[in-house]
């Protein structure tokens, strides 16, 4: 009966359990003093709407139509990403690089969970997990069998180790069939785990 009732309790909610302990919790810290709600607000509508992966698919995107935007990118990825008006909030040194035929990158961070905030968003949980940290420099193909991904015999994969310093983001390969596609467009098919190397683009077919 006991279940029942507590059913009863959150009926008619969209929110989880999770979700309602956490609209509780800032209501207790608002209350106290301890947070400024209105801060709060700004913060997070800066991660919903200006920090994400949506602004890293952006990027590359730009790269695979844009040969001038790509050299830049490669040569300076910070200078190139802030050219798009995407702001450096952490303080760290963007590296891009690129995937090729013979050359899949991959993005771990071993000591912690450093990550490219700035055009990714908020970092994966797997991401920021012992096992994957671990496996991706001892058996990256493993992890990348798990991830669903199964490269050519001929590809070579090389792992990149974040730092406080210094963070990446993968230039995956532009899928066959977009040519002439519009930024828009090619943006569609750029997924967050594409640009950590764990994953790869949509294909043509799968645009929406």
């Amino acid at each position: 009966m006991a279940h029942d009732h507590d059913h009863d309790d959150h009926h008619g909610s969209e929110l989880s359990e999770m979700q309602l302990r956490v609209r509780a919790l800032e209501t207790v810290l608002a209350e106290k003093g301890y947070i400024d709600p209105a801060a709060l607000d700004a913060i997070i509508e800066a991660y919903e709407t200006k920090v994400g992966p949506h602004n890293g698919a952006r990027v590359v995107a730009k790269a695979w139509s844009d040969q001038a935007f790509k050299t830049a990118l490669l040569e300076n990825a910070s200078k190139a990403v802030g050219s798009l008006g995407l702001m450096n909030r952490v303080g760290d040194h963007l590296i891009a690089v690129e995937n090729t035929p013979k050359l899949h990158n991959m993005i771990v961070c071993t000591l912690c969970s450093c990550y490219p905030w700035e055009v990714l968003g908020l970092p994966p949980v797997w991401y920021k997990s012992a096992p994957y940290r671990s496996r991706a420099v001892n058996n990256p193909r493993g992890v990348l069998t798990d991830f669903g991904v199964t490269l050519p015999a001929g590809t070579d994969v090389r792992v990149w180790d974040s730092t406080a310093e210094t963070r990446f983001i993968v230039l995956p390969m532009r899928p066959a069939g977009t040519e002439g596609w519009s930024e828009d467009k090619l943006a569609a098919l750029v997924t967050r785990d594409c640009m950590i190397g764990t994953g790869l683009p949509k294909n043509a077919h799968e645009a929406a």
